[in-house]
């Protein structure tokens, strides 16, 4: 059978090792029985044989505060309401609880669904050719199951669900779990989210940023609007319109989140939120622009108003953990012993209710209920273990990372506060969640909650429903930040980003957005160094006339911008960017700054190399070090203007164009080596060597 090993790592993880003497399903079953009998993958407790399995307390969501759980059903019903879900079938459905919880434990992760998905897609695709075997599948059944995934969903999501199906077909190939061993790679493309041109691109581009319509709308609504859902919605998108975060971050903001703190240069004040980043970077104060400072001060205002009650109700249940809260006017209740349901409508509903609420909501939570006569009663200690039994998971603390208390907490209502069609209750708390910020901005229409948009009478301009996610606001405040040349660490430091590569994912930069902000630096010797820095010889034509001529467009190259008009003629410097006139390059940008670092240690190893041949006295050696040695002079200065401090970020550079041979010069030289005898057929730059 399989031997077990216990990793250092953690204790509750068993690593599989199989056996080479073993067959297939011998292997399979010992895996099955791995993860079924030793693993604590998901808790202890866990019923391995349940098809539902419950496992908030071990994949926590930062703004996800309902319960979470991994679902067995099959592809085809995995939308469906529990009563019409389909099961998978045995003994794949072994073999996927098994896969769940083993992978779990190797390779955490949050999005447990992608897991899922291939999984369900693989059993579709064994059933197709058989029954559901995990030990059948090969080559044949991956890409079948490939195609499916491959169907339906946006490419990103397709792409990284065909990743899971890859590294499940490796798992199975590693551990000797299929009579066929199989190697398989993931046929799915990777979209193309590099190609900035065209109409896919804008149309992608577009996706990922707040419409005009909506940009427009929500300033109204925040000024105009009076439901508590419709303030607390308007309120939470001016904080992510005012930095670029993410939805999780403003939602786990502290009551006492504002930062003040004197300028060194002004009277004013610099104002700020404590910020927790969801990404990794270290806690920090995220600075607000004085434009917005006045709307965001104005939001959490607003926050703070609509959920002091909430604050107020969860430090009561930190102060008394096992008594049921009561306002002032309803205190007398705690000496009773039993309640009508008049009672329990006044201690559990915040406003009047028809009369049979009450007791259907004993009915729910089983309450026990007792007859006098016509009038029923329940005893006040059911009722109060009932609302302790609805206090959020976790109480009292709200964030285990960050360590925040519910009562230290901006984002908490009252259990329906923002429910347009149910009773607040008023003795229960919880958290705001994402879905209910998400769905009031129109972002899933299938919800039955009217958008902030629909409620004020907003619509886009073709009439349709404005529908916005939280994240678009930070992909349109980063691509501002790109277009408004601050350099890609400020950028990543802003966004609380670890690494400046996150920062091209958010860049939604139009191609013509770039070409303009090369042309707005023509002419200017603050922001332009180059042959363009000089602006027009003549005073005869405008300064952004001249860079309409002189910029006419540009593309990105693997160091800046390429300049040149291929309407005029193709490219004759292809692949040779850096010693090219028409290259510019833009300070700030990270990525493409270590590029040209690498060129240049790339052109000091090739000069070592060709001046070492040259001293060797190898044929042509002169001509290569000649080259190389220019080549270098070109980066060196370039990366002496990067690293000059006095130069701004955003600030455009371009090398003066060098002087190379034109092609009658090359057609020239070919002629020569083609007629002259030897010694007499080389360009000049031979012959000096030989």
């Amino acid at each position: 059978m399989a031997n077990h090993l216990t990793s250092s790592r953690q204790a509750d993880i068993v690593a599989f090792i199989p056996q080479a003497d073993l067959d297939a399903r011998a292997n399979m079953s010992a895996f099955i029985e791995l993860c079924r009998t030793k693993l604590t993958i998901f808790g202890d407790s866990l019923d391995f044989e349940a098809d539902s399995w419950e496992v908030s307390n071990t994949i926590k969501l930062t703004a996800k505060k309902s319960k979470l759980r991994i679902i067995f059903s099959n592809r085809d019903t995995c939308r469906e309401r529990a009563c019409g879900r389909v099961m998978m079938l045995e003994p794949f459905k072994s073999f996927a609880k098994s896969y769940m919880r083993y992978q779990h434990g190797m390779q955490r992760s949050n999005d447990v669904g992608k897991r899922i998905a291939a999984l369900r897609a693989l059993e579709v695709a064994l059933l197709e050719t058989g029954p559901a075997d995990p030990v059948r599948i090969d080559s044949q059944v991956l890409n079948r199951a490939a195609q499916l995934l491959g169907e339906k969903g946006a490419a990103a999501v397709v792409y990284r669900n065909g990743g899971q199906l890859e590294i499940i077909a490796r798992f199975l190939n590693n551990n000797r779990l299929t009579i066929v061993p199989t190697q398989w790679r993931n046929p799915l493309k990777r979209p193309a989210e590099a190609i900035r041109v065209g109409k896919d691109a804008d149309e992608r581009r577009a996706a990922k940023m707040p419409s005009q319509a909506a940009l427009d709308a929500l300033p109204k609504v925040f000024l105009f609007a009076t439901e508590p859902a419709d303030v607390l919605v308007s309120a939470t998108t001016a904080i992510l319109c005012s930095a670029p975060d993410r939805i999780s971050e403003v939602l786990g903001l502290p009551v006492n989140c504002e930062v003040r703190q004197k300028k060194d240069s002004s009277e004013e004040d610099a104002y700020g939120l404590r910020w927790w980043p969801a990404k990794g970077a270290a806690p920090m104060v995220k600075w607000i622009i004085p434009s917005m400072i006045g709307v965001v001060e104005e939001a959490v205002r607003k926050i703070r108003r609509l959920t002091d009650e909430a604050r107020k109700i969860a430090l009561w249940y930190e102060e008394n953990p096992t008594h049921l809260y009561l306002t002032e006017e309803l205190e007398h209740f705690r000496s009773e012993k039993l309640l009508s349901m008049a009672d329990v409508g006044e201690i559990i509903f915040a406003n009047k209710v028809d009369k049979s609420v009450p007791g259907v909501w004993c009915d729910t939570h089983r309450i026990p209920k007792y007859k006098d006569g016509n009038q029923g009663y329940v005893r006040f200690a059911d009722v109060e273990v009932a609302v302790l039994n609805q206090l959020p998971r976790g109480f009292p603390v709200a964030n285990e990372k960050t360590g925040l208390k519910y009562s230290e907490s901006l984002f908490i209502v009252q259990r329906n506060a923002l429910s347009a069609s149910k009773t607040r209750i008023s003795c229960v708390i919880e958290p705001v969640t994402h879905p209910q910020i998400h769905n009031r901005l129109g972002a899933r229409s299938t919800t039955g909650i009217r958008s902030i948009f629909d409620r004020h009478g907003f619509y886009e301009l073709d009439g349709s429903p404005i529908r916005v996610h939280t994240h678009q606001f930070r992909h349109y405040l980063n691509t501002l930040a790109q277009a408004g040349g601050l350099s890609q660490l400020d950028i990543a430091k802003w966004s609380g980003r670890k690494n400046v590569k996150q920062n091209k994912y958010y860049d939604h930069e139009t191609p013509a957005a770039i070409v303009d902000r090369i042309r707005t630096a023509v002419g200017d010797d603050t922001r332009m160094f180059g042959p363009l820095a000089k602006g027009p010889q003549v005073a005869l034509i405008k300064r952004d006339e001249f860079a309409r001529l002189k910029v006419p467009t540009a593309h990105t190259t693997d160091f800046g911008y390429c300049i040149h008009d291929y309407v005029m003629s193709p490219c004759q410097m292809h692949r040779d960017c850096l010693n090219c006139g028409e290259q510019v390059c833009v300070k700030g940008e990270s990525e493409k700054e270590n590029r040209i670092r690498h060129a240049y240690a790339e052109a000091a190893r090739l000069l070592a190399m060709a001046e070492q041949a040259e001293r060797d006295g190898d044929l042509g050696a002169g001509a290569w070090a000649k080259h190389h040695r220019t080549q270098l002079e070109r980066i060196t200065g370039l990366i002496q203007i990067l690293d000059n401090p006095t130069v701004p970020d955003g600030a455009v550079i371009q090398l003066m164009p060098i002087d190379i041979p034109s092609r009658l010069e090359h057609a020239e030289q070919a002629c020569a080596l083609s007629i002259s005898p030897v010694g007499e057929s080389m360009p000049p730059a031979f012959k000096e060597e030989t």
